[in-house]
């Protein structure tokens, strides 16, 4: 599992080297207006669908039914089960695709609900919504491949085609941006066009397992019908990150305009560790906890989830101190440049802050869902998902209401600081009811664990924080001067806390499963 994580965290980190490229041509072109915050509104919409509809909550439920028919040997029956879940499948994204087209206008005046009356945001996300929605087809079909490669252990190209997703939306800024009544409306068309190409790549691959799906529309087929039961309950467990996302979309569209696209910088900056390792970890224990539990293997299940667990907290707790350290710092050398200004450094880095907190615990939950839906078991994530989901909103509202009338111009914070505490209380629910189910038994050497990892967070505070006072105001320098800086920081922070934790004795031996 080790060698699997680090070749899909490899991928991965060229996809969000691909990603800042994109984030930072898109802040130097078009900075934080209201046609920013109109295309964020236009993207999270359909990236939402894309959670349920994609790798969220249809391959929670796909991978462990496919895994338990490849443990059978069962080909054709195998063959069967895909061909049904593709014809569905296919079916319900078009039928959505083409309703929120339709309906597109409605659709952005619910999500900017408080915008003011006569904003150009609302006209101009619905136009970017009739543009994205389709993507959500494509990419669909895009992450049935990739769950059935996942499942023959092949993680590699599945987690490189996001690459080519933001290779795609660079292209399109530099290629339509100049030629479109509202430039911005290049990052839309980028969505549509990289859905499409992830799409011709992976598919071929799965073809070349000898599972080419023949779309079979039957609802009432077994494998669609075993699937749809998975799968309800998991559209709020399998993306209540991003459920809480939509509701401090909608709490953001009462502040001032570029609210939306400081909380959209300061989320892609959290999406890095969790995306590397939350997401790594997540996707390759998957199939593994689906084999154990289809084996009956409790022993071997209870171990390769506490290995799991351990190497989230290994490298999420400094990630998410690192983060919040350096959230300034570390806006100002990726995006202060061009149309992105001073305000805009600060307002994302105040959001930077308050979300990264969080870190730990949304990448506990990506390690933590798995153990559920390896064993079809969907209901119980479910319980934890409205709790948390009803605790964001009341926190969004506790937090962002008294800010708001106070006229504090990062009230915005508010709404990430929102989502973070929700997010612990989501990774705290699952962990409870795991232990309390008797499905996870913690290893030995627990404390001696987060023994080393305290005392390296604690090493790694000191220097990371002399270092940024001493370098002082960051906005100050130029670009490169930044980056060097940065990379000086950051590097040194990495080294402290990694020599703290071999001289306390870990060694490469206790990293693997």
């Amino acid at each position: 599992m080790l060698r699997s994580t680090a070749v899909f965290s490899a991928m991965t980190f060229l996809s969000r080297i691909a990603g800042y490229l994109r984030d930072w041509l898109q802040a130097s072109m078009f900075g934080a207006g209201p046609a920013v915050s109109a295309f964020v509104v236009a993207y999270r919409i359909p990236n939402y669908l894309r959670r349920i509809f994609a790798e969220g909550s249809f391959s929670s439920a796909f991978v462990p039914l496919l895994s338990e028919l490849k443990q059978k040997g069962d080909e054709r029956a195998m063959q069967d089960f895909l061909d049904h879940v593709a014809g569905a499948l296919l079916a319900v994204v078009v039928m959505v695709s083409a309703l929120g087209m339709l309906l597109a206008p409605w659709v952005a005046r619910l999500f900017l609900a408080f915008a003011p009356a006569g904003t150009e945001t609302v006209p101009l996300a619905a136009e970017m919504l009739r543009i994205t929605f389709p993507y959500l087809t494509f990419v669909s079909m895009t992450a049935l491949a990739g769950a059935v490669l996942n499942s023959f252990r092949q993680f590699g190209l599945p987690a490189l085609t996001p690459v080519l997703h933001n290779l795609t939306l660079i292209a399109a800024m530099l290629l339509l941006a100049g030629a479109l009544d509202v430039p911005e409306k290049a990052l839309a068309w980028g969505v549509l066009a990289a859905g499409v190409l992830q799409m011709l790549v992976l598919w071929p691959a799965m073809g070349r397992l000898g599972l080419r799906p023949r779309f079979r529309f039957n609802l009432r087929h077994p494998g669609v019908r075993r699937v749809m039961t998975l799968m309800l309950p998991t559209i709020f467990s399998s993306s209540v990150s991003q459920v809480n996302l939509l509701v401090g979309t909608v709490f953001a569209s009462l502040l001032v305009p570029a609210a939306q696209s400081w909380l959209y910088y300061s989320d892609r900056l959290v999406e890095l560790p969790l995306g590397l390792f939350g997401v790594a970890i997540g996707t390759v224990i998957l199939p593994q906890l689906s084999r154990l539990h289809a084996d009956a293997d409790a022993t071997g299940y209870s171990r390769s989830l506490d290995w799991g667990l351990r190497m989230v907290l290994l490298i999420g707790l400094p990630a998410a101190l690192g983060l919040c350290l350096l959230a300034e710092p570390l806006t100002a050398s990726l995006f202060r440049y061009g149309e992105f200004t001073g305000e805009d450094t600060r307002m994302v880095g105040y959001a930077l802050t308050a979300m990264g907190v969080g870190i730990p615990a949304f990448m506990l939950s990506k390690v933590l869902l798995p153990a559920f839906y390896s064993r079809q078991d969907t209901r119980t994530p479910m319980r934890a998902a409205v709790l948390t989901v009803v605790a964001n909103v009341v926190l969004t509202v506790a937090l962002v209401t008294p800010m708001y009338y106070a006229g504090l111009p990062y009230a915005h914070a508010g709404i990430a600081a929102a989502t973070a505490l929700a997010g612990i209380l989501n990774a705290g629910l699952l962990w409870r009811y795991l232990r309390r189910d008797g499905i996870y038994l913690s290893q030995p050497g627990w404390g001696r664990w987060l023994g080393r990892i305290v005392a390296g967070l604690l090493v790694m505070a000191a220097v990371v924080v002399g270092l940024r006072e001493w370098v002082g105001d960051w906005t100050a320098m130029p670009g490169l001067w930044r980056w060097a800086w940065l990379m000086a920081v950051v590097g040194a922070g990495a080294g402290a806390y990694g020599l703290v934790l071999v001289a306390l004795g870990l060694r490469p031996r206790h990293l693997r499963h």
